[in-house]
């Protein structure tokens, strides 16, 4: 006999009891897009609010193969031992045609995976902007009220996901790799005026001297921006997260970050324009839901499309149009 799903005042319990099931099930409630899923959601996370917003949220990006699994899995291992709960919230990138993903992350996590102050929860980008999770805000409320105090959240490190991550994390960590031909050529301007701190990555051993060289470089660059906090300025750290060298001090710089932009209200006022873009995002992403479902627009959509593509009805028109349909 199957047993009733949990009401969200019941799942809200258990989530506060730091029941690692019922925060597995709640963030699978979460994700889910099912109309009378999103209404129980909504429940749960309004009975969990209260308990969520002391956590540390760190964002970490960076091209792929920089390292950023085998790092987060070496620091969370670290702050596990110093009596910290982390979570990790892994975005994958989704196939496009099949909406599949690789969901690797607990294989290539394999300390945290096994630790019992650890979660980690890779869920597929579904197609979402750069690669981020479209529930990944929620993911981390739910988190926080389970009871965990640093979230750690990894991108895949392309598209535009680097601002997205920045726009709901207190922190952005971007990692580099040193020796990769000219240090600057693919750097995005966007991203190292996102980035609170740059760690160069696998800067042990024979790597040493080019990772020193990189730093420099990127250094030169960070100075030449105009710092987005009058709080901080961006270190660039060397690091190897495979020998776990230098992730305490970076970690340290971390600590320090909140602490002053704590001190120059930043930090508040940062939180409180995140809460109003996540309102937004989540606005029009119930529109786009509108469009998609509605069924006076999937009738007429073909036809307008057809027309757009043969020249014979103006793009503007057309959006008039469509949005005429669901009364915009």
């Amino acid at each position: 006999m199957t047993r009733p799903a949990p009401t969200p005042a019941d799942l809200a319990t258990r989530v506060l009891a730091g029941d690692r099931a019922a925060l597995a099930r709640a963030i699978t409630l979460i994700e889910s897009r099912r109309a009378d899923h999103r209404a129980q959601a909504g429940a749960l996370l309004q009975r969990l609010l209260p308990h969520t917003g002391k956590a540390l949220r760190v964002g970490v990006t960076g091209v792929p193969g920089v390292g950023k699994s085998t790092t987060i899995d070496t620091l969370g291992s670290n702050l596990t031992a110093a009596g910290h709960r982390v979570a990790v919230l892994a975005v994958d990138p989704s196939s496009s045609r099949t909406g599949g993903s690789i969901l690797g992350d607990k294989t290539r996590m394999a300390r945290l995976a096994v630790d019992r102050n650890a979660f980690i929860r890779p869920s597929p980008s579904a197609g979402t902007l750069g690669g981020v999770g479209a529930r990944t805000r929620e993911t981390m409320l739910v988190c926080e009220a389970a009871g965990f105090d640093v979230i750690l959240v990894e991108t895949v490190g392309i598209g535009q996901s680097e601002t997205v991550v920045a726009d709901m994390t207190d922190f952005f960590l971007v990692l580099m790799l040193p020796g990769a031909g000219d240090e600057l050529q693919g750097i995005k301007k966007g991203v190292l005026e996102l980035a609170d701190m740059i760690a160069v990555n696998k800067s042990d051993g024979a790597n040493r001297t080019r990772a020193e060289a990189a730093a420099a470089e990127y250094k030169a660059a960070l100075h030449i921006l105009q710092p987005s906090s009058s709080a901080w300025s961006p270190p660039v750290v060397l690091i190897s997260g495979l020998a776990n060298e230098g992730l305490d001090a970076m970690w340290a710089h971390v600590v320090d970050h909140r602490g002053r932009t704590e001190a120059s209200g930043e930090f508040a006022a940062k939180r409180s324009q995140q809460q109003v873009k996540w309102m937004w995002s989540m606005l029009e992403e119930r529109l786009r839901a509108r469009l998609r479902t509605d069924p006076a627009v999937k009738a007429r959509l073909p036809q307008i499309e057809k027309a757009v593509a043969a020249g014979a009805l103006a793009p503007t028109l057309a959006v008039d149009e469509i949005a005429g349909l669901i009364g915009v």
